[in-house]
């Protein structure tokens, strides 16, 4: 098989790691039950990994503290076979939304070249902004919130009372509200999902300009690979949280230093797939009937530039045939 034709199908593929996980996971829409889905979504993850012909490497696990079930850095997943990659796996992207019933839980999967992911050390915090296509420009983490604002308005031909700004709703953004209330700028509120929240910024229609705020590195370069191949910008630099939540710069290496798109992943071959758990801005969540279940995804691809929805329809009777995940608990 050709490198292209390898190409050409993995975008696919792993749509199929995403479709299994939020199937599993999605059993567990509202009952409170975190690691529950979050061990459900692992295990659905770790038997699609295996059948996708890749040579992979987990660079970021998507986990959490307090031993919760995760994909582990290091892990080497695919058959073995094909292009060597770096692969970032969040298997619950807003496992309290899930837990809760809430919009926009997502489970996430990215791949780029091998050594091509930035690998954060430590447990650093990510102050980010991030922008679609028509912003990529504009944005510096460097100046004020307002300048900033201003320059995204101009970019999308916008007056600033026009832009959604999408942020975490945190104690520690207090005074990020604030600036950006103070341009007439609207805020969206997210409790949680800023990978998504990153996303929106570069997908049609969902209304959303622009995302501020700190959270966490690993969503930051999941968010970068999302971004690339939506033509979309994102900046971020590390920080830390003390005992009151506030954020204060990080120190070593890497101390105040402003990363962009290609600097959290800088490969021009990047795949980034996404399936709806729950319903969402971005995706439908999982519909399960008694015969099967409906599942929303998108995929894309930053040499082809292709954005794809796919809507797959899973029937119980030929699926559990040869599958190893119990998707139907009956």
């Amino acid at each position: 098989m050709s490198a292209s034709s390898a190409d050409r199908n993995l975008a696919l593929e792993i749509v199929r790691v995403t479709e299994a996980a939020a199937l599993a996971a999605g059993r567990y829409m509202g009952l409170g039950q975190r690691e529950a889905a979050r061990q459900a979504a692992v295990e659905a993850i770790h038997v699609l990994f295996s059948t996708v012909q890749m040579n992979g490497v987990v660079v970021l696990g998507g986990g959490t503290p307090g031993g919760v079930p995760k994909v582990s850095p290091g892990e080497r997943v695919g058959t073995g076979d094909g292009p060597e990659l770096d692969v970032a796996v969040d298997p619950i992207e807003g496992t309290r939304l899930l837990a809760q019933g809430r919009a926009n839980a997502l489970s996430v999967v990215a791949a780029a070249d091998a050594g091509s992911m930035y690998r954060p050390n430590g447990g650093w915090y990510m102050e980010k902004i991030a922008v679609g296509p028509e912003a990529r420009g504009a944005i510096d983490l460097t100046a004020s919130v307002e300048d900033n604002l201003r320059a995204i308005a101009q970019s999308k031909k916008k007056d600033l009372d026009d832009l959604t700004i999408v942020v975490l709703d945190r104690p520690r953004h207090a005074s990020l509200i604030a600036d950006i209330r103070a341009t007439g700028a609207r805020i969206r509120l997210i409790t949680d999902g800023d990978v998504a929240g990153a996303i929106m910024t570069g997908v049609a229609d969902t209304g959303i300009d622009a995302l501020f705020g700190t959270g966490g590195t690993e969503e930051g370069v999941m968010a970068a690979c999302a971004l690339k191949c939506l033509g979309g910008a994102i900046q971020g630099r590390l920080v830390s949280l003390d005992l009151d939540g506030n954020v204060i710069p990080a120190d070593g290496e890497d101390a105040g230093r402003v990363f962009n798109t290609d600097d959290l992943v800088s490969s021009d071959n990047v795949f980034f797939a996404a399936t709806g758990i729950t319903n969402g801005d971005l995706l439908q969540g999982v519909r399960y009937h008694g015969a099967g279940a409906r599942t929303e995804s998108f995929s894309m691809r930053t040499r082809s530039g292709t954005f794809r929805t796919v809507i797959a329809h899973h029937r119980w009777d030929k699926l559990m045939q040869i599958s190893q995940i119990a998707y139907d608990h009956r």
